[in-house]
C-alpha cells in the first residue's frame, strides 16, 4: 500500500461522513465537546472510536505503550488537565487489551529496547501482584490476561490518585474514572466494575474490582478468554 492509497481512503471517508450527515465537519470545527477521555494503549489493532461506535469529535484519546499512567508523565497529566479543565470530560476510561506485547514483555522480562524503561511500571504492577499471579497457569493465555486486567486496576488507581482528578473531585466537578478490557479476540469490552466517583469512593472500589478480578480466575475460564 503506498501512501497515495491513503489520501484515497481519507478522501472517500471523508465523502460517507458528510453524505450520512451533511454538515458534519462545518459544525465539528466550531468545537469539540466530547463527554468521554479514552487512555489507551498505542496498538494499532484497538482504533478507540470505532470500538465504541463514535464519531470525531465524541472521544478525546490519549495512547501510549501498555496504557500506563504514570504520575511524572507530563503528557499524560496535560491531556488529563485539558480534557478535565476546558473540555469538561465527564468520564475517564483506561482501556487495556488481552494479549497485549507491552504487558507481554514485561511479564517475562523481553527486552525490547528503550521501551523497557517504560515498562518497567507494568512489571511494578506484576511484582505487587507476584505471589496470586503466579499461582495461575504458565501455558495458555490465563497469566497475561490476569496481568492485563491488573494492570487497568493500577493504573485505573493512578488516575484517580492525579492532582488533575483529585482536584476536579474536590471542587465539585463531576468525572467519573472506570476501567475496561478489550478483546481482540472478539471486539468485546469487558468492564473492570471499577468505577469511582470521588475520593473517598476509591479505596473501595478498588479493593472490590480486584476481589471480582481475583475471583474470576479461580473459577473455570470462558472458553472465549483461551482464544485471545
Amino acid at each position: 500500500m503506498t501512501l497515495e492509497s491513503l489520501f484515497d481512503k481519507n478522501r472517500a471517508w471523508a465523502r460517507d461522513i458528510e453524505n450520512r450527515t451533511p454538515g458534519f465537519f462545518t459544525r465539528l470545527q466550531q468545537q469539540q465537546s466530547p463527554q468521554y477521555l479514552w487512555i489507551g494503549c498505542s496498538d494499532s489493532r484497538v482504533p478507540a472510536n470505532e470500538i465504541v461506535g463514535l464519531l470525531p469529535g465524541e472521544l478525546f484519546v490519549h495512547r501510549n505503550v501498555a496504557n500506563v499512567v504514570v504520575h511524572s508523565d507530563l503528557n499524560c497529566l496535560s491531556v488529563m488537565q485539558f480534557a478535565i479543565d476546558s473540555l469538561k470530560v465527564k468520564h475517564i476510561i483506561v482501556v487495556g487489551h488481552y494479549g497485549c506485547s507491552g504487558v507481554k514483555a514485561a511479564m517475562d522480562n523481553l527486552r525490547v529496547g528503550i521501551a523497557d524503561n517504560w515498562l518497567r511500571h507494568v512489571q511494578d504492577v506484576r511484582n505487587q501482584h507476584r505471589e496470586w499471579l503466579y499461582q495461575l497457569p504458565e501455558n495458555g493465555p490465563t497469566r497475561l490476561n490476569a496481568l492485563c486486567e491488573l494492570n487497568v486496576l493500577e493504573q485505573s488507581l493512578n488516575v484517580c490518585q492525579t492532582t488533575v482528578v483529585q482536584d476536579a473531585w474536590a471542587r465539585g466537578q463531576a468525572v467519573v474514572v472506570h476501567g475496561w478490557v478489550y478483546g481482540l479476540h472478539d471486539g468485546h469490552i469487558k468492564d473492570m466494575r471499577m468505577s469511582v466517583e470521588n475520593a473517598e469512593a476509591l479505596a473501595a472500589a478498588y479493593a472490590e474490582a480486584l476481589s471480582e478480578l481475583k475471583k474470576r480466575y479461580t473459577a473455570p475460564q470462558p472458553a472465549a478468554d483461551s482464544a485471545v
